[in-house]
């Protein structure tokens, strides 16, 4: 069986190799080849996280040699579009997927729709709202990231089922690390370190105060700014991402409660909890559901209940202990690649006897 994947961008960005690369040699096991499309190179994501303009002219040229491979058609029994095919272009475009009319299998992590209905400019409201619903409602199966997703999906596609974005346990453990300064940890990307910046003044009063460190990953030049006695910022890469949440004593994930926030996957704290992390997070969206508030860790909502889970966990080295371990097991049982793989792999073959929906 062979699969063509069209992804929004290629391997740099997190969100390719959680929902696509990471699956490909469990696929090839089971006799299942793919064959990767990304509209945005490594160019483009380096820019974003940089803070620099990516390049207009090879969006372009991204954008029409994307355009071309589906008027071609690509060689696959089954399509696997990741998040969207032309971003900020009409539904029109998205329909291309069927061209071939080849079963089309749609994968989304994130509420991709939001930034189209919530758009400010009502003009692009009216051209853009909705622009997914065509790849949803035409799709032989629907993966969604999280249950916000998937009842936004399961509105047009009965076909629909929810898989998380995970971590390969094998890759993801524990480490073994010395006596060495408590570290509450964050790792994201430029995009989001927005979401940490209400909490920056309580993170700094406990470096101060009480002598942890806080170490944010792949927050990029959007932090420089931010910096404060206590705080250290890491490079993000992929060889290097592992050991910088092995790193960490706590793992933190704030969001605030609007509807982009409740799309979230939860990534970040599945990668805490997978090298044994006692987490906080914000009961937003799909947070809720992975933080068992009390055994995983705590979800705070408010400045003081952040700065009583952080306190907690900081004065109590057991606490951190047997949160860590609860929330290592969760992640084996929920959120591995070892459990979501042989799942994809059966969407795979179901979607790809399936019709496309017109």
């Amino acid at each position: 069986m062979r699969v063509a994947a069209f992804t929004k961008y290629d391997r740099e960005a997190a969100s390719t190799r959680q929902r696509v690369l990471q699956y490909l040699p469990h696929l090839e096991r089971a006799g299942i080849k793919v064959d990767v499309y990304p509209l945005l190179d490594d160019d483009y994501v380096r820019a974003l996280a940089s803070g620099e303009a990516p390049s207009r002219p090879a969006i372009a040229a991204a954008y029409v040699r994307r355009f071309r491979q589906l008027l071609r058609g690509p060689s696959a029994d089954l399509l696997w579009v990741y998040a969207e095919l032309f971003p900020w272009l009409p539904a029109a475009f998205e329909r291309l997927a069927f061209r071939s009319r080849k079963p089309v299998l749609y994968d989304f992590d994130d509420a991709f729709f939001h930034p189209y209905d919530d758009h400010p400019n009502p003009l692009m409201r009216a051209l853009l709202a909705g622009k997914l619903v065509p790849l949803i409602e035409g799709a032989a199966a629907v993966c969604a990231g999280n249950r916000y997703l998937g009842d936004y999906a399961a509105r047009h596609n009965d076909a629909t089922q929810i898989v998380p974005t995970v971590v390969d346990i094998e890759q993801y453990r524990p480490a073994t690390l010395g006596k060495r300064q408590l570290t509450i940890g964050w790792i994201g990307s430029p995009s989001t370190w927005q979401f940490v910046r209400p909490s920056l003044p309580l993170l700094a009063e406990l470096c101060r105060g009480r002598g942890v460190r806080f170490l944010a990953v792949g927050a990029g030049a959007a932090a420089e700014s931010d910096r404060f006695d206590g705080m250290i910022l890491g490079p993000w890469s992929e060889a290097g991402e592992i050991a910088f949440v092995q790193a960490m004593d706590i793992g933190i994930m704030p969001l605030p409660d609007v509807p982009w926030a409740r799309g979230k996957s939860g990534y970040k704290l599945i990668q805490y909890m997978a090298c044994g992390l006692p987490v906080v997070a914000s009961p937003v969206g799909v947070n809720s559901e992975i933080v068992a508030d009390g055994t995983t860790g705590f979800l705070a909502g408010d400045l003081g209940e952040w700065r009583e889970a952080l306190t907690r966990l900081i004065d109590n080295a057991e606490l951190r202990r047997t949160m860590g371990q609860a929330g290592r097991a969760e992640a084996a049982a929920r959120y591995s690649l070892q459990v979501h793989a042989p799942r994809l792999v059966e969407i795979m073959r179901r979607a790809a006897q399936g019709q496309v929906r017109t």
